[in-house]
């Protein structure tokens, strides 16, 4: 399975709008991890499994979210409600509670793609104010396949960014 992950694109609505017209079809789920800034009836959200953030104001938004597709459980939420900022281990739990073998986060605007305890945490970065070590807005694409995941992050322009790719047996 194909999953696109993107979060904390903050009000910048066209660069999601490109996402989705370059994109459907050709992934076969879409999540966004919060910070959004838009309306939780948003017509763009028809296409994305979405969560609320810390700048999500809209009280339609859900605090997380619990997705099955083939052989994945994916447990997502933006993060600064799981503490993200000071570490994995409630958001580990959150996800071990939800039986997803894929964690999925947003809010430090930085790239994390890691395995641990047999669940694969990925933070796509931010589309629009990227922070950290490597400050290049980015959104991430997931390959799960049966006996590894492949986790490949993009810019703005659609360009791998290859320092960023990982692999990780399951």
């Amino acid at each position: 399975m194909k999953y696109l992950v993107v979060s904390d694109n903050h009000g910048d609505r066209n660069i999601l709008v490109e996402i989705v017209n370059r994109y459907v079809g050709m992934v076969d789920h879409m999540f966004h991890c919060g910070d959004s800034e838009l309306k939780a009836n948003d017509e763009l959200w028809e296409h994305f499994t979405v969560v609320t953030g810390n700048c999500d104001y809209d009280p339609g938004y859900k605090k997380e979210q619990v997705v099955s597709i083939g052989n994945d459980v994916i447990y997502m939420t933006h993060g600064h409600l799981s503490n993200v900022r000071f570490g994995l281990t409630m958001l580990s739990l959150q996800a071990q509670e939800a039986g997803a073998n894929i964690a999925l986060f947003g809010h430090i605007h930085q790239a994390v793609a890691e395995l641990d305890k047999n669940i694969l945490f990925v933070n796509p970065g931010s589309i629009s104010q990227p922070r950290g070590p490597v400050q290049i807005p980015s959104y991430a694409i997931i390959d799960s396949e049966a006996k590894n995941y492949h986790v490949e992050y993009y810019n703005r322009a659609h360009q791998s960014i290859e320092e960023l790719a990982a692999d990780f047996e399951r």
